[in-house]
């Protein structure tokens, strides 16, 4: 059965400019807010650099670790010294956003693709924060563009303009070219966040890889629509993908539970899928608040580390 949307989704108009400049205005006040009141302390804390690096060195004083004494210094100067270390914090920090057509879709005030912007630019706005290099990689059947990470407010703002401004495309999702194109482009190890409704049957061969690679984080967007129909008699649906109708009376008990079943089963799949290659997931659905699924994930990446 094809994934389906509803046969009236939210409107693809194209945006004025206008329109987007001030889109991207609300998401940046937002967003800031959110990082300056919640959430700068809790990337900072579960998204680490890529370890320690060399400070400096000092004379060597009681208590301090022996193992740390550089002899080479040492032996020049005379007097014991040791070497001193800070955390390498610099992060580079990916994100490749699905654009394809399902994420038009929302039953509710927002579309699935218009929350999956808020959550970016408030996880980009954090990575600001934190002096951090953000890219961003838009991508359906194919890596549609590619803006490789770099520091800075005007950085972060161009992206948040991008995804405002993406047009949905209306061809099948294929999160496997995504991530084999950033396996090619990104080799230092990066924090990646993959937001998509993952709807696709993607292969996991490329989730190993780039979450063996990389610290990658799987936002999954839903809408509560995908898992369970309505009684509302006879409805037509659309596949925003490939422009299939499909008509269902939803009248039937049957019918949705069967409708419920398979949601179910396709959302199983894909926690157990990410859960055997060891990726991290933070859903988000657009009826519920993403700040408290936030909080949820954070907390949960901060028990696991400690």
């Amino acid at each position: 059965m094809p994934e389906l949307v509803d046969a009236a989704p939210h409107s693809q108009a194209e945006p004025s400019v206008a329109e987007i400049v001030a889109k991207v205005r609300r998401i940046q006040i937002v967003a800031n807010r959110a990082v300056n009141d919640l959430f700068a302390g809790e990337y900072h804390s579960v998204f680490r650099g890529r370890g320690m690096e060399f400070d400096e060195v000092r004379e060597y004083q009681p208590g301090d670790e022996v193992r740390d004494i550089d002899w080479n210094v040492t032996a020049r100067s005379g007097v014991p010294f040791v070497k001193r270390f800070r955390e390498e914090r610099e992060l580079t920090v990916l994100f490749l956003v699905d654009i394809s057509a399902s994420g038009t879709f929302g039953s509710l005030v927002r579309s699935k693709m218009e929350l999956a912007v808020e959550v970016a630019a408030l996880l980009m706005f954090s990575a600001l924060k934190n002096n951090d290099k953000v890219g961003l990689l838009l991508f359906c059947d194919e890596v549609l563009k590619y803006l490789p990470p770099r520091k800075g407010k005007a950085n972060v703002l161009r992206f948040i303009r991008e995804l405002v401004a993406a047009r949905p495309v209306a061809r099948e999702t294929r999160i496997d070219r995504a991530l084999e194109f950033l396996n090619r482009v990104q080799r230092r190890k990066a924090v990646v966040f993959l937001i998509s409704d993952f709807l696709d049957t993607h292969d996991e061969r490329q989730l190993m890889v780039a979450n063996s690679r990389h610290d990658l984080v799987a936002i999954t967007v839903s809408d509560p629509r995908e898992a369970e129909l309505p009684d509302v008699g006879f409805l037509t649906l659309r596949d925003a993908e490939t422009g299939e109708l499909l008509e269902l009376d939803t009248s039937h008990r049957r019918v949705r539970e069967l409708f419920a079943r398979q949601a179910a089963l396709r959302r199983e799949r894909l926690v157990l899928g990410l859960r055997k290659l060891g990726v991290d997931e933070l859903p988000i659905r657009t009826d519920e608040s993403y700040v408290t699924s936030m909080h949820r994930f954070f907390r949960m990446r901060e028990r696991r580390m400690r």
